[in-house]
């Protein structure tokens, strides 16, 4: 998975919004498994994809493109989601607690290795 400009991605970010605030959305069972081991809850990942900001996008991920989003209300936490336009359905595939081992002070850009 290689990250490019958010922007390719941006938007569809409204698209996405939409359908969740709409119940458009799948939860994938990593997702749900991580975020139970990870005490992340639905409506903390649901704000984030609602009010967080697109950090990094994956246009070519298989079955669809993918983006990072980082909510930071009320803690800093990234989710990934996948967008399939065919049925505009959001997928959430994981969340979680960003951490300055792997990102800069603000959580939006990734460290370099």
């Amino acid at each position: 998975m290689v990250a490019s400009d958010p922007s390719v991605l941006a938007p569809l970010l409204p698209a996405i919004r939409d359908a969740v605030r709409q119940g458009r959305i799948f939860w994938k069972r990593h997702a749900l498994e991580k975020m139970l081991e990870r005490g992340i809850s639905r409506n903390m990942v649901t704000h984030a994809i609602g009010h967080g900001e697109l950090i990094e996008a994956y246009p070519d991920d298989y079955p669809a493109p993918s983006m990072l989003l980082c909510g930071q209300s009320p803690e800093p936490l990234h989710v990934v989601v996948a967008w399939t336009t065919k049925d505009a359905h959001c997928h959430v595939i994981t969340a979680y607690r960003p951490d300055l081992a792997h990102f800069e002070p603000g959580f939006l850009r990734r460290r370099m290795q």
